[in-house]
This record gives structure tokens, C-alpha cells and sequence, in this order.
């Protein structure tokens, strides 16, 4: 990407920062790249296509490119298509009024994070500062980044939408059992007086303590303080707490899960999905069925030779 200087790089994650700054619930990466073009002038090498890949146009791209130390540097946090700014973000945009210098911090701590790994990490980048790549490794560094986010997208409509709350329920037991728990208890059709399952470490519930679960299926809300404190007040001391939400939980819901003396976890969409695929393989065809998924490979250009 030589025709985009580190100056343009610093100023395309300014202005993204800014505008991610005044969404404190995240934007989703297509509505914060949009938002983007509408408030930059861009340059007729982003505004062109790739000449390999005519259908694709260069800014996207090349904002997800910029974007990656960011991530790595703790500024930026990607979760299910949705970006937000992290507090560490607000303070880098606050402590570098330079373009310049806020890009080559971000590609400074990407240097650190990538040093510290025990394995060799390919971004598509070049050493030194992370920006730098051919049409080919541009392409390939965030096309990966883009299918992730259209795959889980689709799965956590597919659970909103397609999947009863029943079947949701059950989905939510069956991967507790992958996880090892034992489920007591599933809320039948019908008022559950907020709560819908129980689960324990054994079938006695001898080991460790009683977990009682909430979960909500809808996509397009977020789970309130306020609901959240109503599935508390069921939650006692011995207690442990699981509410699963796939639309997340506002700031102040999330707020009072950390400071509450309840033991409670909150779960959203994505970290949801993460459990799923992590005990997919010892959740029973039974629960399989109810989220079929399987893993797709790409071929890995920083691998290749020639």
C-alpha cells in the first residue's frame, strides 16, 4: 500500500476513533466503515478497485488493514462484526492529536503483542510497522477478518430467528453438559418465574454450587440493568449466576455484573459462539442438530511459497 502514506493511515484511525468515541455500544464494521467514507475525502487510490478484483473496492480494505495493530494493541475490540473503541482507545485518541504518531504507536504495541507470542504470527504486514502489503496480502489479511464476522452474524440470526426459545433453551442445557454439568432442570413452555435452567457439578450436587441460568434469544436488544438485577434477586449466595443474552448487555447492565456481590457471568452472542465451538465435540448429536456448525479452511498465503 505505498500510495497510503502512514500519515493517512494515522488519519483514516483518528477519524474512525471519533466516531467510534460517540457510539459507546459499538457500530457494526459496515456502518462504521460507511460512516467513514462520509466524513473523510477520499483519495482516488482508495475510491479505486482492485485490478485483480474489480467488485472490490480499496477503502474497505484498507481500513480493515489499518486496523489491525489497533486490535492488537488493545484500542479496538472486534467482536461478531460489531467494532468499539476500549478505553485505552479514548486515551490514545486523546493522547495523540498526530495522525502520525497515534499509527505508529498502534503499529509500536502490535510489535510487542506479535514479539510476545510463542508461535511466528503473519498479519499479511511487513515488520516494523503494520500497514504495509501488497494488493495480494491485503486482500488476503482481512477477507478472513470479513467471513468470520458474515459467518457468525448468520449463526446468531439463525439462533434469534430460526430456533424457538425451547429449542434455545435446550441448546443453552445441552452445552452445559458438554462443558461437563449436569442439568437438573429446564423451564417448561410457559411462565418459568425467571429462571430457566438449573444446572450442578454432579447428578447429587455434591460438587461445587448450584448454577441457575437466564437466557435471552433476541438479537436487536440488549439485556437492561434492570433485568438483570430481577434475575439477581433469584440468584442466591451459594449461587452461581449464567445470564446468556445474544444482543449483549448495556454499559450499566454490564457495570452492575461486575460490581455486584453475586456470582454471576454474562455471556452475549459471541461468547456464546466461542463455547459452542470450543465443546462442540463433546455436545451430543441431539445438540449438535439445534446449531450445526463445522469448520471451513483457507488457504494460509503467508505459508506458501513461490
Amino acid at each position: 500500500m505505498a500510495n497510503v502514506t502512514t500519515h493517512r493511515r494515522g488519519e483514516i484511525l483518528q477519524n474512525l476513533f471519533r466516531i467510534l468515541a460517540s457510539e459507546p455500544e459499538g457500530l457494526q464494521a459496515k456502518d462504521a466503515i460507511g460512516r467513514l467514507e462520509a466524513a473523510m475525502e477520499l483519495t482516488e487510490f482508495e475510491k479505486s478497485r482492485f485490478p485483480n478484483n474489480p467488485d472490490l473496492v480499496r477503502f474497505p480494505k484498507i481500513v480493515r488493514f489499518a486496523t489491525i495493530a489497533s486490535v492488537k494493541a488493545g484500542w479496538l475490540r472486534k467482536r461478531s462484526g460489531t467494532w468499539t473503541l476500549t478505553t485505552d482507545g479514548k486515551d490514545a485518541l486523546d493522547s495523540f492529536a498526530d495522525p502520525e504518531q497515534l499509527f505508529r504507536e498502534s503499529s509500536r504495541l502490535y510489535n510487542e503483542w506479535k514479539a510476545s507470542q510463542p508461535e511466528p504470527v503473519d498479519s499479511g504486514a511487513s515488520d516494523g510497522e503494520v500497514g504495509d502489503a501488497s494488493d495480494e496480502g491485503l486482500i488476503a489479511a482481512t477477507t478472513l477478518e470479513e467471513a468470520e464476522e458474515n459467518a457468525r452474524q448468520h449463526m446468531l440470526r439463525y439462533l434469534a430467528e430460526a430456533v424457538n426459545p425451547y429449542d434455545f433453551q435446550d441448546l443453552v442445557g445441552k452445552l452445559l453438559e458438554g462443558m461437563g454439568y449436569h442439568i437438573v432442570w429446564i423451564a417448561p413452555r410457559g411462565k418459568d418465574g425467571g429462571l430457566d435452567l438449573l444446572a450442578q457439578g454432579d447428578p447429587l450436587g455434591v460438587a461445587g454450587p448450584r448454577i441457575k441460568g437466564q437466557v435471552k434469544r433476541r438479537l436487536d436488544r440488549k439485556t437492561t440493568e434492570e433485568e438483570l438485577r430481577s434475575f439477581l434477586s433469584l440468584v442466591e449466595p451459594n449461587d452461581v449466576g449464567v445470564y446468556i443474552s445474544l444482543g449483549g448487555f448495556t454499559t450499566d447492565c454490564s457495570s452492575l455484573g461486575r460490581r455486584t456481590s453475586r456470582r454471576v457471568t454474562l455471556i452475549d452472542g459471541d461468547a456464546l459462539l466461542d463455547l459452542w465451538f470450543e465443546h462442540f465435540d463433546r455436545i451430543d448429536e441431539e445438540g449438535r442438530r439445534l446449531l450445526p456448525v463445522r469448520p471451513v479452511y483457507y488457504l494460509d498465503p503467508s505459508a506458501t511459497s513461490g
